[in-house]
């Protein structure tokens, strides 16, 4: 997938996975009552700082708090942008 932005310095730019649609049990979750995806995929990830170098790149899952990043638009959809800071850890 290739997407026309380019994040800077130690940016990167997540497609998140898309929200459960029902539980374990079987029970089908309403729109309303879905949580924020907490993983998702590195579309595209900048350069890193002069003193850190980039630890995630493109392909690579990640996990990431509920709260972190930006959500923006880019080409119709939408992704969040975070500082490689705000991720977890990768799968």
């Amino acid at each position: 997938m290739s997407v026309n932005f380019k994040p800077l310095a130690d940016r990167v730019l997540i497609e998140s996975a898309p929200a459960e649609q029902k539980t374990a049990s079987g029970i089908i979750i309403p729109d309303t009552a879905k949580e924020k995806p907490l993983k998702g995929t590195v579309v595209a990830a900048g350069p890193g700082k002069t003193d850190e170098p980039m630890t995630v790149k493109k392909g690579d899952l990640v996990l990431f708090g509920q709260y972190s990043g930006t959500e923006i638009s880019v080409e119709g959809k939408t992704y969040l942008v975070m500082r490689e800071s705000d991720i977890y850890g990768i799968f």
